[in-house]
């Protein structure tokens, strides 16, 4: 039988003030066609689902448009409920969605109460037990008290004891005749960050060793890093990273969706199958000169530039106008002005231009503009200050 393992979607997400939807509705019709097209017995969603606890209405119609579209090839879907998911929102809407075939699961559940989930393959009528475990804060593991009177080491112990009862209880009925799945939300110990991640719910001092999942377990589908990563354990454990890069800082990781390939008594087979939908993010540095020679070979990539030129104003304009991808743009560092403490000396012989013009040639700022910018608004402000000085002169009079 056959399963295909995705996370991270962060629908709704946006890249400085630019929305990223466009691009989730092509990688979440990519993966509903490798569904179809794979003929998978189920889809699992590990967790983050949208970028935001709050997501806007166009977030949520696309989750929801995706996983009816992902159902009606007639798969089994189950989703939980990761860090930036509202897990008390995934349960209310848990009944609606399960009425549609689909499970939705927020928060932690006793087996009995839907912290296993039980089907048959499709394409071998065989019996699949899949347990499933969202997103755990660490404030459930870890009391404000035990926060202030123990040790982090003591702490992140009790974090992992925690989850390995829950794992221990969840897993417990497993069986050997049938294809058994663990899905969760969580960091594993030695697991590598993708880059986008929310660096407060992934720290390392909160992780799970991989030794928690028994070796009873086909497949750990994990949601939570968004690089593509397998762990060490006694049973194949993997991280299918995000489908679509949220951050500069997973530019470089390849986006897939795992396929699966389990049977009972025999380990599971993994595929990495590309998304090739969405914009790629790439860095890029030069002169504004090099950067408009190079301009027509970045195609429609999102850019973070690095401008090899000291600060002036307009700058960051003049790089947009050819660059019109450019999401941020910085200097350099090599021509990053060195931070002063040191203030220009204020002489009483001395004006505020004079004084403005030596602040401009300490931080290097060589820009006419700039300094005739700063003489009219002096004009202004000190012209200002005289007709006030004569009316308040005229009105005691």
């Amino acid at each position: 039988m056959k399963f295909l393992h995705t996370s991270d979607w962060h629908v709704g997400k946006t890249s400085k003030q630019h929305s990223r939807l466009p691009e989730q509705r092509e990688v979440m019709r990519e993966i509903v066609r490798i569904a179809r097209e794979q003929q998978v017995d189920a889809v699992l969603v590990a967790g983050d689902l949208y970028e935001t606890s709050a997501p806007h209405a166009d977030a949520q119609q696309l989750v929801v448009q995706t996983l009816l579209e992902l159902r009606a090839t007639g798969v089994e879907v189950i989703a939980i409920a990761g860090n930036h998911d509202h897990a008390a929102t995934f349960d209310a809407y848990r009944p609606l969605l399960a009425a549609a075939g689909i499970t939705l699961v927020g928060s932690v559940r006793t087996p009995e109460a839907g912290g296993v989930v039980e089907f048959t393959a499709r394409s071998t009528r065989e019996p699949v037990l899949v347990a499933v475990l969202p997103f755990l804060s660490q404030r459930y593991a870890v009391t404000a008290a035990e926060l202030v009177a123990r040790r982090p080491d003591e702490n992140a112990a009790s974090y992992d004891e925690m989850v390995r009862n829950i794992l221990a209880v969840l897993t417990g009925s497993f069986r050997p005749d049938a294809v058994n799945l663990v899905l969760a939300h969580l960091t594993v110990t030695g697991g590598a960050l993708g880059g986008g991640e929310r660096a407060a719910q992934s720290i390392f001092e909160y992780h799970v060793s991989a030794s928690a999942f028994p070796v009873s377990a086909h497949y750990v589908a994990l949601g939570h890093l968004h690089r593509r990563q397998t762990l060490p354990a006694g049973c194949p454990v993997s991280y299918c990273g995000a489908p679509l890069a949220v951050d500069f800082g997973e530019q470089d990781n390849t986006s897939v969706v795992c396929l699966v390939e389990a049977a009972p008594g025999i380990p599971a087979k993994v595929t990495d199958i590309p998304i090739t939908s969405g914009r790629r993010l790439r860095s890029v540095r030069g002169t504004v000169a090099e950067l408009t020679a190079q301009a027509g070979g970045y195609g429609d990539d999102f850019l973070r530039v690095w401008v090899c030129e000291p600060a002036r104003a307009g700058l960051t304009q003049d790089v947009q106008k050819v660059l019109p991808n450019a999401l941020q743009v910085f200097i350099d560092p090599d021509f990053a002005q060195p931070v002063t403490t040191r203030r220009p000396e204020a002489r009483p012989d001395r004006s505020p231009g004079e004084l403005f013009a030596e602040y401009c040639a300490q931080t290097q700022v060589e820009d006419s503009r700039v300094r005739e910018l700063f003489d009219r608004l002096h004009d202004e402000v000190t012209a200002a200050e005289a007709r006030d000085t004569e009316l308040l002169t005229r009105g005691k009079a």
